[in-house]
C-alpha cells in the first residue's frame, strides 16, 4: 500500500488519549517504518499525544529504550514475544534474552514487562513448554520492578489465566488486544485486570468481542492500535497508526452506551494509574 493509500485523519477526540499497544519499529509489507515524528504528531493532532511503544524482541526492546529517551510523547514496554521464546531456546540464547531485557527493563521510562504470554496459533505443542516458562519469567520481572505487565494472548484463554492465577498477576495486569469472550471477560474484570482493546473491536464478525467489552466497567479499560497491524473498520487492511484511534473509541463509546468525552476520561485516568505520568 502505497503512502498515497492511507486512511484518512478521523474527527479528533474531545479529550486526550493514551495508545495503550503500538510497535513503531516494525513495519507492513515491506514498507519502510513510520518516520517517529510525524506519527507522534499525526497522533497528537486527533487527541491522542502519548502511546506505549512496545519492544517484543531484543531488536525491539533496544529501540524501545532508545525512542523513549527522545521522544517525550512515548514510554515503552520490553520483553520476549511468546514466539520469540522458542526461537531463542532452540538457538541456546534464551537466558542471555532474558538477562538483558531485564537491564533494559529497568529504565525508568520503561513502564511496561510485554507483551509477553501465550501464543499456540504459531508456535506448535512443542513450543508451549518455553512459552510458559518464559510468561512466568516475565510476570515474575514486572512484580520484581514494580511494573505493568502486558499479556499477549493468542488461542490460549484459559491456560493464560491459570498462570496468572498460580504465579499471582502484578497489581497492574493488562491483557493487550483483548480477545476473549464474555465469561473470559468477567473472569478478568473480577480479578482487578485491565482490558485493552484494539480495532478488532469494531470488526463487523466481533459480536462477541463486543459483548466482552459491554460487561467491563470504564476503570478497566483501555485502547490500542497494536500497530501497524489490526486498523479499525473502515480501513481493515490498511497499514495501522496511533492517529485511527478516534475510531476505535467512538465505536466503543457506542458499545457501551456512554458519551465519548466520558470514556476519553477513564481510559486517561487508567493509563495514568497503570503506567504511570509521562
Amino acid at each position: 500500500m502505497s503512502h498515497g493509500d492511507r486512511p484518512p485523519a478521523p474527527d479528533p477526540l474531545p479529550i486526550p488519549v493514551v495508545d495503550n499497544h503500538t510497535h513503531l519499529d516494525i513495519s507492513r509489507d515491506g514498507e519502510a517504518p513510520p518516520d517517529l515524528q510525524q506519527a507522534i504528531d499525526e497522533a497528537a493532532a486527533v487527541g491522542v499525544p502519548r502511546m506505549v511503544q512496545i519492544g517484543c524482541d531484543l531488536p525491539g526492546a533496544r529501540f524501545t529504550v532508545e525512542v523513549i529517551e527522545r521522544y517525550p510523547a512515548l514510554l515503552g514496554g520490553v520483553a520476549l514475544h511468546p514466539n520469540e521464546a522458542p526461537r531463542l531456546q532452540a538457538r541456546g540464547e534464551l537466558q542471555d534474552a532474558y538477562a538483558e531485557i531485564e537491564r533494559l527493563a529497568a529504565h525508568p521510562r520503561v513502564r511496561v514487562v510485554g507483551e509477553t504470554g501465550l501464543d499456540y496459533f504459531r508456535t506448535g505443542p512443542e513450543g508451549v513448554g518455553v512459552q510458559q516458562d518464559s510468561f512466568r519469567w516475565h510476570i515474575d520481572l514486572a512484580k520484581r520492578t514494580g511494573k505493568a505487565l502486558q499479556i499477549h494472548d493468542r488461542d490460549a484463554h484459559d491456560d493464560v489465566l491459570r498462570i496468572l492465577e498460580e504465579e499471582g498477576a502484578p497489581d497492574n495486569t493488562v491483557l493487550h488486544c483483548f480477545s476473549g469472550d464474555i465469561t473470559m471477560a468477567r473472569e478478568c474484570v473480577a480479578r482487578g485486570y485491565v482490558l485493552s482493546f484494539s480495532g478488532t473491536v469494531t470488526f463487523k464478525n466481533a459480536a462477541g468481542l463486543r459483548d466482552a467489552l459491554a460487561v467491563t466497567p470504564l476503570d478497566q479499560l483501555l485502547v490500542e492500535t497494536d500497530a501497524p497491524y489490526l486498523t479499525p473498520s473502515p480501513h481493515r487492511g490498511a497499514p495501522n497508526a496511533s492517529y485511527l484511534v478516534p475510531l476505535t473509541v467512538r465505536s466503543m463509546a457506542g458499545v457501551l452506551n456512554v458519551d465519548v468525552p466520558s470514556l476519553c476520561t477513564a481510559i486517561a485516568a487508567t493509563s495514568e494509574r497503570v503506567y504511570g505520568p509521562w
